[in-house]
């Protein structure tokens, strides 16, 4: 009895710091999140030249409209290029794209991956850029994404992430995705920059000094997650990651339990994996260099997702209050509901923080019906993670629209 009574401690005592901490980390950066962030106007802004790229497998039903809007930007025609990165598509959509006055780089590749797709596009065009945009193939910039970008390389930063929000809420699964995306924007992006912090990248509706990116992007080999093996090399090298709240790029939402399951299958082998390959750095360069934002990127990576702390937190909530109201003599639990209660409290807190309002409305409401059905696809993800790194797996866009 001894035994099981040190075992389900150590659980208890894990399960307790591991979730509890998660909840006042991101309790802590929803609540800089209420606070503005705005960048200085610089008095002087230099128009650089900008190599918009949009890498695609298989996109043929988005690509071509992405293009003709990625064209229709408010800033000078001869200073931006649109670039397409054309993986697998049909021969009816390179005849279409090549009507466009965009580059047009056609790749293929034994194993597609975004970041060779990248590395390759950059080869071919060339270095006559300032500035390195990229995008997914499903995104629409709004007309002064380029221009706001812009002016934040006047203030030193090498590095800007915009704001990337939904395109689609036509699902529950859209809703709940685009919440997702908006609570992950004010507490790793700009509750981040309140607080000093780096900017979290997404992979997509961001900016880089074009050599740097290009020189950088040569040693990144990742199949899955290349944003996240990005930016954990530049919080390495001490470069600070900007965000631009008000510089919004629209991105499509998945519409099925399907493709969130597959898609966040990739995003959580991503973290466990990096999170394993930079631990010991993280800690080397906290204790020794003092660089405080890579350890907290690396802490990122084994962290968990929000909706698998909500559901978590929830479930041992609910477990604890029942066994304290079925059994009074509960003292094989050696830590009660009051102190799981205010676990909860503050994931809650840091959700209603962070979800901004415009997504307090009906539909929401019958979307959060969902949110245990997401909660169980993103649980049953963590026993199928093994290899899902090691190949590309294609998110599927511009369905039911």
């Amino acid at each position: 009895m001894e035994i099981l009574n040190t075992i389900i401690y150590i659980v208890e005592l894990v399960l307790f710091v591991y979730l509890g901490f998660a909840a006042v980390y991101i309790f802590i950066f929803a609540f800089a999140s209420i606070f503005p962030y705005r960048q200085k106007t610089p008095k002087n802004t230099k128009n650089r030249k900008f190599a918009v790229l949009i890498p695609g497998y298989k996109e043929d039903v988005v690509i071509v409209d992405v293009a003709k809007d990625a064209l229709n930007q408010n800033y000078p025609q001869d200073l931006y290029d649109v670039v397409i990165i054309a993986d697998s598509f049909k021969a009816q959509t390179i005849d279409r794209l090549k009507e466009l006055p965009i580059k047009l780089v056609e790749v293929s590749f034994d194993v597609s991956t975004k970041s060779k797709a990248l590395n390759k596009a950059m080869q071919t065009i060339g270095d006559n850029y300032d500035v390195a945009l990229v995008l997914d193939a499903d995104n629409l910039m709004e007309k002064d994404f380029i221009q706001k970008v812009n002016q934040s390389f006047d203030n030193g930063f090498m590095v800007v992430q915009g704001h990337r929000a939904a395109k689609n809420v036509n699902t529950s699964f859209a809703i709940l995705d685009a919440i997702s995306e908006e609570v992950n924007n004010n507490i790793f992006r700009k509750g981040h920059r309140v607080l000093g912090f780096s900017s979290a990248l997404i992979g997509s509706g961001m900016a880089f000094d074009y050599a740097f990116f290009k020189d950088t992007m040569s040693k990144v080999n990742a199949i899955g997650g290349f944003d996240k093996e990005l930016e954990l090399k530049l919080l390495k090298d001490k470069k600070k990651i900007e965000y631009l709240n008000d510089a919004i790029v629209l991105d499509e939402k998945v519409q099925k339990s399907e493709v969130f399951a597959k898609q966040r299958k990739r995003w959580l082998s991503a973290q466990f994996i990096y999170f394993a390959r930079y631990f010991f750095p993280g800690l080397y360069h906290l204790f020794f260099k003092g660089n405080i934002d890579f350890f907290d990127k690396v802490y990122q990576m084994i962290s968990p997702p929000r909706i698998l702390l909500l559901g978590m937190v929830g479930i041992i909530s609910v477990f604890y209050m029942a066994v304290w109201y079925f059994f009074e003599s509960a003292s094989i639990l050696h830590f009660s509901i009051q102190q799981w209660m205010y676990v909860l409290l503050l994931v809650v807190l840091a959700f209603a923080l962070s979800i901004p309002r415009k997504f307090y409305t009906g539909s929401t409401l019958r979307a959060i019906l969902s949110l245990p059905r997401a909660f169980f696809l993103m649980f049953a993800s963590l026993f199928k993670l093994k290899g899902a790194n090691k190949k590309f797996i294609h998110t599927e866009h511009g369905v039911n629209n």
